[in-house]
């Protein structure tokens, strides 16, 4: 399914500077998630209101020679599992683009959160309203960098080419947080990313690598980077009315394979399906955050018109307990 972002644009323009363009886009998103993993909580009822309101700045100018300058600004606000969510925004990305070629600095996209077939193609990247955990993601138990609405984001700079059916994404980042004055020590990722589109088809590699981040025991020994070494690689296709990806990852704790189909029902329906499969590396035995086993969800959206849509999914995680959850709601967009 295809989504079209409405933008309300503004043109501002004075003697002797270049026009400069604002633009403002958005979406908002709201509905109701069951979800039993919320009976173990305490004070917390298994079904809840889900729901989050986002607006994003753009602007940019041109130079003389044709090269663009922007930054970008995000807000939002979101309520999960009974709770308000405080409106937040985010810190802000710069960029330069000239041609095929964009870098970015500040808040920055990320490489790996950038490959395509990471996410599923729905109003949430994920299924349901919002999400619902993203256990559709290949990637277990390594973080990577990506735009945050929330606070100062991951502090880096990134390079995007682009030319004819490729792209190559270059990122790194570097949190403060060390011990010692003046020291580099907090949280430094780098990756990269390269993309490859062929008529209907699509195949990606992307490489993490990072020091100074979460740390576990493995094959007895301490001290393992949990996001190093983190390895994505998805391939996908488009059939017209059908669609297919499959994307695998590997981590210092896990190997996982996920597999995501695309239906389109009719001129205004779309149902996909996934399953993935985790399979844990048994020698980390220290710092396990991932689950071993299968999950899979589906999900359903038909197109409203004028920018809305119902949503609704479900997903049984790989839980030992198998625990389902259910959305229901409407997106639109803006």
């Amino acid at each position: 399914m295809k989504k079209v972002l409405f933008a309300t644009t503004a043109l501002i323009a004075t003697a002797g500077m270049a026009a400069a363009e604002v633009k403002i886009s958005g979406y908002g998103r709201f509905g109701l998630d069951y979800n039993e993993a919320n009976k173990t909580v305490v004070g917390r009822s298994d079904t809840n209101i889900t729901s989050r309101f986002r607006l994003t700045f753009d602007a940019s100018t041109e130079t003389d020679g044709g090269v663009t300058v922007g930054g970008r600004i995000r807000a939002q606000a979101e309520n999960r599992d009974g709770g308000q969510g405080a409106a937040t925004f985010s810190s802000p990305q710069f960029h330069v683009a000239y041609g095929g070629l964009r870098v970015n600095v500040g808040n920055i996209w990320g490489a790996i959160d950038s490959a395509p077939g990471l996410y599923l193609n729905t109003t949430s990247v994920g299924t349901g309203i919002d999400g619902m955990g993203f256990n559709s993601l290949a990637i277990k138990g390594a973080g990577f960098d990506t735009f945050t609405s929330a606070g100062a984001g991951v502090g880096g700079i990134e390079a995007i080419y682009s030319a004819g059916g490729f792209t190559g994404h270059i990122s790194f980042s570097q949190q403060n947080g060390g011990a010692v004055a003046g020291s580099a020590d907090g949280l430094q990722r780098t990756a990269i990313m390269l993309n490859y589109s062929f008529g209907d088809y699509f195949v990606t590699g992307a490489y993490q690598s990072a020091d100074n981040g979460r740390t576990i025991t493995k094959g007895g020994v301490a001290g393992v980077e949990a996001d190093d070494d983190l390895m994505f690689f998805a391939a996908g296709a488009d059939f017209g009315q059908f669609g297919a990806t499959l994307q695998y990852a590997q981590t210092e704790e896990a190997d996982s394979v996920t597999l995501a189909g695309e239906a389109e029902i009719g001129a205004a329906s779309t149902l996909i399906g996934w399953v993935n499969s985790t399979d844990i590396d048994n020698t980390v035995t220290v710092g396990q955050t991932v689950t071993d086993g299968t999950a899979f969800g589906i999900n359903y959206e038909y197109d409203l018109g004028g920018g809305v849509t119902f949503v609704a999914g479900y997903v049984q995680t790989a839980a030992a307990t198998n625990e389902n959850s259910v959305q229901a709601g409407l997106h639109f967009s803006f």
